[in-house]
């Protein structure tokens, strides 16, 4: 019979990549991790892990184990939220200031489970670029591309926004690289690390276009004006699209969750932290 505390401490360390991250995690030591680990994959007569001196990468049956203990970690959490509803109502409003990008094309998809999960939360989603202030009680939860800095705030990192290079599988250059266009972000977002790493790709070769918004960026290269930098979660639902530039470095923008400290325990804002930490973890291309 499998110890689920050994299978929850694999869970970290197959989200997290190393043991000592996912010790941090956890809140326990290195050295627990490792015998955790170890007894899983006794148990299991298999090894789940490659130990390499600075990482942890799966095995082939590490990631199909990781895979299905997932899913055993979102029934267990499914039961604790209905221990929970059981004991305090869930009843009332929050806010949930996020990026554009994540309640346009993901959370607001959602509702509908979140609304049968939930009928009682009057869920507001707020689609925010700019950061708000927890303290000034400007949102009751943010989900952020850079790490929130308010001291008042509780924060973790929940899920990695990955990039790619994309375009329209009927782009006339597609195959030539060297003729490609570029569709990239307009001067107001010069600072973003995205623009950053695709400007780089891009190099001495033409932008075709400039946009303000991710979602012009997609509807431009759906057009098949050229060669976008995409969220990997967005582009790959698009038939029409396909990814390019297969030797270009990998990007990706970190997601995190924070609320002022005051609120953490309260039930309602638990629950929508909970969607979203669920939400994030199943889309593909929101790596943890």
């Amino acid at each position: 019979m499998l110890d689920w505390e050994d299978v929850r401490h694999f869970l970290a360390v197959a989200r997290i990549g190393t043991l000592s991250g996912a010790a941090r995690s956890l809140k326990v030591d290195h050295a627990t991790v490792s015998r955790r680990l170890t007894a899983l994959e006794t148990a299991l007569d298999v090894r789940l892990v490659d130990r390499l001196p600075r990482s942890c990468r799966l095995t082939a049956i590490g990631k199909e184990v990781s895979g299905r203990a997932a899913e055993m970690d979102a029934g267990a959490i499914d039961i604790v939220r209905l221990a929970r509803a059981a004991q305090f109502p869930l009843i009332g409003r929050v806010t949930l200031s996020a990026p554009p990008v994540l309640v346009t094309h993901l959370l607001a998809h959602r509702l509908p489970r979140f609304r049968a999960d939930y009928p009682d939360i009057r869920l507001s989603l707020s689609a925010q670029a700019q950061q708000v202030s927890l303290r000034r009680r400007e949102a009751d939860i943010v989900l952020r591309l850079v790490r929130p800095i308010e001291t008042s705030s509780v924060v973790r990192k929940v899920g990695a926004m990955d990039f790619a290079l994309y375009a329209h599988r009927a782009y006339a250059n597609r195959v030539a690289p060297e003729r490609w266009q570029f569709i990239a972000y307009d001067q107001s977002f010069a600072d973003m690390p995205q623009q950053a790493w695709l400007l780089g790709i891009a190099a001495d070769r033409g932008i075709a276009c400039e946009l303000n918004d991710i979602s012009g960026l997609l509807i431009a290269t759906r057009a098949g004006v050229g060669i976008s930098g995409l969220p990997c979660f967005l582009a790959d639902r698009e038939p029409d699209l396909v990814r390019v530039g297969e030797d270009a470095p990998p990007f990706s923008r970190e997601i995190w969750l924070a609320v002022h400290q005051d609120l953490r325990k309260t039930p309602a804002v638990r629950a929508v932290m909970d969607f979203v930490a669920r939400t994030l973890a199943e889309e593909p291309g929101l790596s943890a």
